[in-house]
């Protein structure tokens, strides 16, 4: 991956979704903040869009950094659950990244040959199948990064596809009756789930003239440190 020329708008496109994570977690810290779940449904499609985007390098460059980016993964999945359980209230699942784990291994699965991957993408949707209320935004959230790495360079109408697997992921039916009685949170949410990843998709293949800050492997740190300077801000505020 380093032999490759750095892509700025995939850079951007990982800055921005981590934005968008950090805002929808401000509702949490003790505002009311509700219209910040809006932005905050961009985070996971545009996480899961850059993954297929690393997925679609890096088969043209070496399978070895597909492992090793399904093992910081890991990691820093199991260093993060203690700050999210600090910060969020009586969570129901676990953190995002054995959900976005998952998805790599049905993504690579899909787009490897080999038995060994495809046998893992089995017992990974089997995983997301009997256990998604365990899994942030389930059994959909496990498919979304496959769903993007197939439509990632299509035509962009096909990016409707993964807008329509990331609003099931989204607790859709929650969703869609808050609408049906006016809640503008709701709506503008369903909205954003629809359009995130033609809006990844579109970033991604006009942006690249752009240079933002490279986001590197320290990158997996901010996950669980930005669980901790917010639970600072709450415990400040209080």
């Amino acid at each position: 991956m380093h032999m490759t020329q750095r892509d700025g708008a995939l850079d951007l496109l990982k800055w921005l979704a981590l934005l968008s994570m950090v805002l929808d977690h401000l509702r949490y810290v003790g505002y009311s903040l509700d219209f910040l779940y809006v932005p905050g449904r961009l985070a996971f499609p545009w996480f899961c869009l850059a993954m297929a985007a690393n997925l679609a390098r890096m088969r043209a460059v070496t399978t070895d950094g597909q492992w090793r980016y399904l093992g910081w993964l890991m990691l820093f999945s199991a260093i993060s659950e203690i700050p999210y359980r600090l910060f969020i209230p009586d969570p129901d699942t676990l953190n995002v990244l054995p959900t976005l784990a998952l998805g790599l291994l049905v993504a690579r699965g899909w787009q490897s040959p080999t038995l060994q991957s495809r046998l893992l993408a089995v017992a990974c949707v089997l995983l997301a199948v009997l256990f998604p209320e365990r899994l942030m935004f389930g059994f959909f959230g496990v498919l979304l990064p496959l769903t993007m790495l197939l439509v990632i360079r299509r035509p962009w109408y096909f990016s409707l596809l993964p807008g329509l697997v990331c609003l099931a992921a989204n607790q859709w039916q929650v969703l869609y009756e808050a609408a049906q009685l006016g809640n503008s949170v709701a709506i503008f949410g369903i909205a954003a789930c629809l359009i995130a990843p033609l809006a990844g998709v579109l970033l991604l293949r006009h942006a690249g003239r752009l240079k933002p800050p490279p986001m590197r492997r320290w990158a997996y740190a901010l996950y669980p440190v930005h669980f901790l300077l917010l639970l600072l801000i709450r415990q400040v505020a209080a």
